[in-house]
């Protein structure tokens, strides 16, 4: 089973997950063993499968590290927080979750897209 710790040590994903904003980005930052990986993407994929599925899921991507990094990066954009959670907390994707090798290690965390005049990558 995947084991989560925070991405950020001031706001924990709890306190953002009882926020009101959208849309909303949740990047989520695994570390796995090498010899994991493969159980992992199983996993992630069984995972997004489920969030294709649910009210306010609009898109997700895994990134995988370069040049043999087991570090990977889930992006996935959501309508808003509350669809997130509602995601989030039922029991089939609760369950989903002892699918990830023991290995795993989860940093999830929200974010907003910012619009700074002049400085937007597109």
């Amino acid at each position: 089973m995947v084991r989560f710790e925070e991405l950020n040590e001031i706001v924990a994903l709890a306190d953002q997950m009882q926020s009101e904003e959208g849309p909303i980005v949740l990047i989520n930052l695994f570390e796995v063993d090498v010899k994991d990986e493969a159980a992992l993407i199983e996993a992630w994929t069984h995972d997004a499968d489920f969030m294709k599925s649910q009210t306010g899921y609009i898109s997700t991507q895994m990134h995988k590290g370069i040049a043999g990094s087991t570090t990977y990066v889930n992006y996935a954009i959501w309508q808003d927080v509350k669809s997130f959670r509602d995601a989030f907390s039922q029991p089939e994707f609760q369950r989903l979750l002892s699918e990830y090798p023991n290995s795993a290690v989860a940093r999830p965390h929200l974010f907003q897209k910012m619009a700074v005049e002049n400085h937007c990558i597109a």
